[in-house]
């Protein structure tokens, strides 16, 4: 939900926050489901890819999740968008669940393969 559209529309300067290589990432979304499940969401514009250590960070952040015996999963998913983008609607491009990528599935749009997740981990859509 966009409670303020001039808001969202600020850049976010993080060049002061950089030590060696590392330096801030964002997520797109992130949707928690009773503690029992997460999913993070990173979005691209057509076939763009996500970086190396954006990906490598999300990685560490699901592995750490899955080690408490919670489930969570990395959505990449992009769009055509050049304008405001509907997130629902975005096709997931690949996923990573239970430590796996998976890079070859059927086209399914991201608020589809979200319920699709919600009914394998917590038996409900």
């Amino acid at each position: 939900m966009l409670r303020n559209r001039n808001f969202a529309q600020q850049i976010k300067d993080f060049s002061g926050l950089r030590w060696g290589k590392i330096s801030p990432t964002d997520i797109d979304a992130l949707l928690e489901f009773g503690d029992k499940l997460y999913i993070f969401v990173e979005t691209k514009y057509k076939t763009a890819e996500v970086p190396y250590g954006q990906l490598l960070a999300l990685e560490r952040v699901t592995d750490c999740i899955t080690a408490t015996g919670k489930s969570a999963i990395i959505c990449v998913t992009y769009h055509e968008s050049d304008g405001d983008i509907d997130m629902a609607s975005t096709i997931v491009r690949q996923y990573r669940e239970n430590g796996v990528w998976v890079k070859e599935l059927p086209e399914i749009c991201l608020r589809d393969f979200v319920d699709l997740m919600r009914g394998k981990y917590l038996g409900r859509v």
